[in-house]
């Protein structure tokens, strides 16, 4: 890797973490069967100022979905079980349709029609001491009894209809447990984690607080202050999002999956299955803004055209840390991220990441140079001779129109006519009338702000 991208990745993170109020991050890039860059930014514990490594171990959040569904892909090579087997074959599973029930395929690609019940923020909230929601949901029966109750939640036929499930793939977990005859964590270190040289992973607190170089969770308060808080260890969310490693070791996994299942020599699951996984199979009903189409295969996300190519990919978060792992098939290149606070905000990072990977500039992503858009537009405006005021203000990725006087007053949400922003054109709505508000910007970059009948200059960044 040139001097020139390396210093190019290391402004964009070091950027991004201050923008997104980051504790610690560590990151690790990989081309073919090496890692070509590898390192730590910021502190894994602040307290006592203790740096992070590419070794540092980070809760991966939902990114351990994609090692669950592999682990499904390896009993189906050992024909063990297929994937379109009913779920309540392997476990009591009681809601549904008899005429078509959920598969272990609906579960693998949150498509069972059943939407998300909360049962990962009973058990992640509870854990980091948030609060307390009085449902029992402490062993696999408490899960399953609450699963089952859900019957009138269900929304869709299984297949119709994507919808993010952790419950689901807590099922998996069990599922693996009990046609392996092992536990899920052993079955996970065995046979995918061992072979992959990812010793030090583990979904185990004593083994977490045994090791020497481990992060310390933070959440941001209202303060903006990061507020240390505890990792919400617990086996119902093993198999959805309990796995803690570091990119170091998360490399080695998108090294096999670049190629064909194989790491040092060793096939961890057969290349066709593998492919299966990384194939589009329900589309996903949120849109990424500028990248019209999203999908969902085996425990992976497709975005089917970043920039003329595919990307594989995960994110993962507990609220209090996360990961992002990716990778381009076409170029053989991947990224592992993991930080220990603002998790959500590492999606953004990584695709950031894989743009100067293959040639290209953050600044081309869609979202980025919509939020450069929406960030233009933000200040103060005035009428002929200042008689009308007004403030276009910025809250995450949505503007604010406010007005305080003693005549008008409103605070409300400026709601985009083009997602995409093409021409900066938005409304707003008041009263229960939907008012047209336009943004002019001339080649000199004045802006002008049109409200219904009122016209109104920035005169005030």
């Amino acid at each position: 890797m040139s001097s020139n991208i390396i210093e190019l990745l290391d402004s964009y993170v070091t950027e991004a973490m201050s923008t997104f109020r980051i504790p610690g991050l560590s990151v690790s890039v990989v081309k073919n069967n090496s890692i070509l860059y590898s390192k730590g930014f910021g502190a894994r514990n602040l307290e006592e100022n203790l740096p992070t490594t590419p070794n540092t171990l980070y809760g991966i959040g939902s990114v351990t979905k994609s090692f669950t569904a592999l682990a499904i892909m390896q009993l189906v090579e050992a024909s063990k079980l297929d994937i379109h087997d009913p779920v309540k074959k392997y476990i009591p599973l009681k809601i549904g349709f008899d005429e078509r029930p959920i598969e272990i395929f609906h579960l693998l690609t949150h498509s069972s029609g059943v939407p998300n019940l909360g049962q990962a923020e009973i058990v992640i909230k509870r854990g980091l001491g948030f609060y307390e929601s009085w449902i029992p949901m402490t062993s696999f029966e408490d899960f399953m009894q609450f699963v089952n109750g859900a019957s009138e939640e269900i929304a869709a036929k299984p297949g119709e209809r994507f919808f993010y499930f952790n419950e689901g793939y807590t099922m998996l977990g069990k599922i693996i447990e009990v046609v392996s005859g092992m536990n899920y964590e052993d079955y996970i270190r065995e046979k995918i984690l061992k072979p992959l040289k990812m010793t030090r992973s583990t979904f185990l607190k004593e083994e977490f607080e045994a090791d020497p170089d481990i992060m310390t969770p933070y959440y941001i308060d209202r303060e903006g202050k990061p507020v240390p808080a505890k990792f919400p260890f617990n086996k119902l969310i093993y198999a959805a999002g309990g796995l803690l490693s570091s990119v170091s070791e998360l490399s080695n996994y998108v090294i096999a999956n670049m190629n064909d299942g194989v790491f040092d020599g060793i096939q961890i699951v057969d290349s066709s299955l593998l492919k299966e996984m990384h194939t589009p199979r329900i589309e996903v009903n949120l849109f990424l803004l500028g990248f019209e189409k999203r999908s969902y295969g085996y425990g992976w996300i497709i975005l089917d055209d970043f920039f003329g190519h595919k990307v594989v990919y995960h994110s993962g978060s507990v609220g209090v840390c996360g990961a992002f792992v990716a990778f381009i098939p076409d170029f053989k290149v991947g990224v592992a991220i993991a930080s220990n606070g603002s998790p959500d905000s590492l999606s953004i990072l990584g695709l950031g990441i894989l743009t100067l990977l293959i040639g290209r500039k953050p600044d081309e992503l869609p979202f980025i140079a919509l939020d450069k858009k929406l960030d233009m537009l933000v200040g103060v405006y005035e009428s002929y001779k200042g008689i009308n005021r007004a403030s276009v203000v910025k809250r995450g990725s949505t503007l604010y129109l406010e007005i305080k006087d003693k005549l008008w007053e409103m605070n409300v949400p400026l709601i985009p006519v083009d997602e995409r922003l093409e021409e900066y054109r938005f409304y707003i709505v008041e009263g229960g009338v939907k008012i047209p508000v336009e943004f002019v910007v001339d080649s000199s970059g004045k802006i002008d702000l049109y409200i219904e009948r009122h016209r109104l200059h920035k005169v005030k960044s």
